[in-house]
């Protein structure tokens, strides 16, 4: 699907950087994203998407490395490498897929549960203080515009994954 130029996007044609919205998207989620890492990296060694990935499994249970990429929109390399640092550090454990012999599922050991354990608190005081300048009525615009924002960057991408709204 090729999208149309928007009306009222920019001034006539006029890219303004500042004022383009997937750009303020890209910063905000880089700065987000940036401080978390900081603080996941420095207090317990994760990275993004391997603190990505243990959230995942404390929430679904044991996933195959394709339902890990689906499930949190990561390609299939980073998802790999942050499996293999899990696995190398024996949070997560690999088992033969039940259904295909060709799969692994990977679940969290008892290590990752209790490292998810210690995190998730840390992981919802940051987010807390990140939104603490907004209304609830905004958390829940916001929640809902970003989900929408996805599921149009996914029908335009031909992407039949993506969250419809």
């Amino acid at each position: 699907m090729k999208p149309e130029p928007a009306s009222g996007a920019a001034d006539e044609g006029e890219l303004k950087l500042d004022a383009y919205l997937p750009y303020r998207l890209s910063v905000a989620s880089n700065a987000v994203s940036g401080l978390i890492a900081r603080a996941y990296q420095d207090r317990f060694g994760l990275t993004v998407p391997q603190w990505r990935l243990i959230c995942v499994l404390a929430e679904d249970g044991g996933l195959t490395q394709g339902q890990l990429v689906a499930r949190t929109v990561m390609d299939k390399v980073t998802v790999s490498r942050a499996a293999q640092g899990l696995l190398n550090r024996h949070l997560v454990a690999r088992s033969e897929h039940q259904a295909d012999g060709r799969s692994h599922v990977l679940a969290l050991t008892p290590e990752g549960s209790g490292l998810h354990a210690e995190i998730a608190p840390l992981a919802l005081a940051y987010e807390a203080a990140l939104i603490s300048g907004l209304a609830p009525e905004e958390v829940a615009l916001l929640k809902r515009l970003l989900t929408r924002l996805q599921s149009a960057a996914g029908q335009l991408s031909g992407d039949p994954g993506s969250p419809t709204v």
